[in-house]
């Protein structure tokens, strides 16, 4: 995308019209081809953060114990900040491991535990 493109888009009244964001969605689709060119997948990228290349399942005895970031997503984020992605801090990126599946915070006893 060129920078009328995001010129553009600052006038799309069904998205967020925040310029840094817009610059930062373009910015970091980029960065993500060169994480998947040097990886072969983003897959192959995350499961490297993870101990023994395993996703994760937590033991969460009610709600209030879900965690939002951990050390993974810390490593992550750092890892990607340092790439030059912006908007993509620990919490943003734990959210995105439990959404898909890298990280299991279903509480205890939920019939969706341990499905993955």
């Amino acid at each position: 995308m060129s920078a009328s493109d995001e010129e553009r888009l600052l006038g799309d009244a069904g998205i967020v019209r925040n310029r840094l964001k817009i610059h930062a969605a373009v910015t970091n689709a980029r960065l993500f081809g060169e994480v998947v060119a040097e990886y072969g997948s983003f897959y192959e990228y995350l499961i490297g953060f993870f101990p023994g290349r395993r996703r994760i399942v937590n033991d969460v005895p009610g709600q209030s114990d879900v965690a939002v970031s951990s050390a993974v997503s810390d490593a992550i984020s750092r890892d990607m900040k340092r790439r030059g992605f912006k908007f993509f801090g620990t919490v943003v990126c734990y959210a995105f491991l439990q959404a898909t599946g890298f990280i299991d915070d279903h509480v205890n006893g939920c019939h969706c535990k341990g499905l993955l």
